[in-house]
């Protein structure tokens, strides 16, 4: 499989970005209704908005399909009217970056459950840097801020990660991405074996 992006993979990613996009500016009331909960339980949904970056990925498969959905996403939400202004877009990028880091140190060679999870944590620290930068944590206690981490860490990995992975291998049985996704050579000896060549 070429790792080249083409123009239609990235029409794809874009098309991918924009559904979030959608999903992220609904995704926003929602996670203000649950933080009202108190001790950070609405970081156990915060996950969402990382999940542009892996769907997009493990459905294309290709350098940079990360960071473009997520950045992509992040913008559309903006312009849909996120209730986070302008910073949405430094947002998209560092969890873009975040994702595209871990799947770059597997060399976009594996799209294994485990290599999902832990670009759900590169995405975590992508946003935790922000989070600093715009003094939204460090201020807080330290069980306080233990606590937020842990939350939306675990949240990550379960929508991030987990939903992510299981919601594109649904896609996989349905064959939809094949029509995005190139066979690959497995899937050729797998034909092979279906007709008996």
């Amino acid at each position: 499989m070429k790792k080249k992006l083409t123009l239609v993979d990235i029409l794809i990613t874009i098309v991918i970005a924009f559904i979030f996009s959608v999903i992220y500016r609904v995704w926003g009331p929602v996670y203000s209704v649950i933080s009202v909960v108190g001790l950070h339980v609405d970081q156990l949904v915060y996950g969402m908005w990382f999940m542009a970056a892996t769907v997009a990925f493990l459905i294309i498969r290709k350098p940079g399909v990360a960071l473009l959905a997520e950045v992509a996403a992040a913008q559309g939400e903006f312009l849909f009217g996120g209730s986070w202004g302008i910073s949405l877009l430094l947002y998209g990028i560092l969890q873009g970056l975040g994702c595209e880091l871990v799947f770059a140190m597997v060399r976009y060679k594996s799209y294994r459950l485990f290599v999902t999870c832990l670009a759900a944590v590169g995405a975590t620290i992508g946003s935790l840097i922000l989070d600093v930068f715009y003094g939204y944590i460090d201020t807080l206690a330290w069980w306080n801020v233990t606590l937020l981490i842990v939350n939306r860490t675990i949240g990550a990995i379960v929508i991030t990660g987990v939903f992510a992975y299981y919601l594109v291998l649904a896609l996989d049985k349905t064959g939809v991405t094949k029509m995005i996704r190139p066979l690959s050579e497995k899937d050729y000896h797998f034909s092979d074996e279906e007709t008996g060549s």
